[in-house]
């Protein structure tokens, strides 16, 4: 009973990781698409959280939209290799009707979220096979 209630419990949230990087791939796929290209500030670092190899900061980006409203959003990508220095200029994309939906517009804060959601997915899934397999 167990080995099934695993698969089950695996499946389901291989299903909803999978549904959730989805819908975010289907969100990148509008910010390309329609989305506003304008350029931001990174106007602070902010710590988020002690990890053990360290503190973990987080950029804060400034930009106005198209009715020149300041927004200030931080990119989900963060970690090694995806910091952005205080003061550095960066191109942002956002849907019209929706400035909160703002990333910063390379390929890495773009689908990065999207890979690693959809991976976890694929493992989630994988396990929950192998248990419904072997059970």
């Amino acid at each position: 009973m167990s080995n099934v209630m695993g698969a089950l419990l695996c499946g389901l949230a291989g299903a909803l990781l999978l549904w959730a990087g989805l819908h975010d791939a289907a969100r990148v796929r509008r910010l390309r698409h329609h989305g506003v290209r304008t350029v931001g500030m990174v106007v602070d670092n902010v710590r988020v959280r002690d990890s053990d190899s360290g503190p973990t900061w987080a950029p804060i980006i400034a930009f106005a939209d198209q009715h020149g409203y300041r927004v200030e959003f931080t990119p989900s990508m963060r970690g090694s290799g995806m910091g952005l220095a205080t003061g550095r200029e960066v191109t942002v994309v956002y849907l019209p009707h929706d400035p909160q939906t703002a990333r910063v517009f390379t390929r890495r804060h773009m689908t990065g979220p999207v890979v690693f959601v959809l991976a976890g997915a694929l493992v989630f899934l994988g396990i929950g096979a192998a248990i419904a397999v072997t059970g």
